[in-house]
């Protein structure tokens, strides 16, 4: 007859199968072998397409508004007609950005694979 030891060991094996079985998420490594359409190779395993893949703000083109209050640096060297000569004036307000972040090809990239393993949150670049 077995021991309780033994029943669980037994127990917490068939545990841990299960919680693997299901696939939890986890960290993985991938690298951007093409940006048009989306592909990213994950450790030299398998190709993800743009259909597995869920781009975060950090890895995309976006517009951001930031508030700006500066004046502008003289330049000399002007075109020679007194109205493009050198001089500065204020600069203020809440102006728009492009954030130009999207997925180049080479980019090495950090993903969270969802649970499943059917989807990838593409988190940051390395």
């Amino acid at each position: 007859m077995h021991d309780f030891n033994d029943l669980l060991v037994l127990i917490k094996k068939s545990a841990v199968d299960a919680v693997n079985a299901s696939k939890p998420t986890a960290i993985v490594y991938g690298k951007v072998i093409s940006s048009s359409p989306l592909k990213i190779n994950v450790e030299q395993k398998m190709t993800l397409t743009s259909a597995q893949l869920v781009l975060t703000r950090n890895v995309t083109d976006h517009k951001v508004f930031m508030t700006v209050d500066h004046i502008t640096e003289n330049k000399s060297g002007g075109s020679g007609e007194a109205s493009f000569s050198s001089h500065n004036h204020e600069y203020k307000g809440k102006k728009e950005f492009t954030i130009h972040n999207g997925l180049v090809v080479g980019d090495e990239v950090i993903m969270i694979q969802m649970q499943g393993g059917q989807k990838y949150i593409v988190i940051d670049k390395l």
